[in-house]
């Protein structure tokens, strides 16, 4: 992936510390990497690898305020199971969702 790499949505740029398998609790990972004190901008790291995680918690947090904000603003309220899946991994979810199909089985 190039360091110059963006999002063809909203123009963001890819080769930053977030994206990276490297990334997590806020930090790298990566032993020999240099410290980079702006994650969220394009970088020279060699040892970026891109990560195929979806989203941040921060990101997670957003969606669920502004669903929140949506909902209130027509009067809805957000299903209970919406609101307890925001904290559940993708496999969390998967196993959740085919036990109740099956009853609890």
């Amino acid at each position: 992936m190039s360091r110059r790499e963006e999002c063809d949505n909203c123009k963001a740029d890819q080769h930053v510390c977030k994206m990276c398998v490297y990334f997590v609790s806020q930090r790298c990972q990566e032993e020999r990497a240099e410290h980079i004190s702006v994650t969220e901008k394009a970088n020279f790291c060699d040892y970026f690898k891109p990560s195929n995680k979806s989203t941040s918690n921060l990101d997670k947090q957003k969606s669920a305020q502004a669903k929140a904000d949506l909902a209130a603003l027509f009067g809805d309220e957000l299903p209970e199971a919406t609101q307890q899946d925001e904290s559940l991994s993708p496999s969390e979810l998967a196993d959740k969702k085919l036990r109740d199909m099956l009853n609890g089985l």
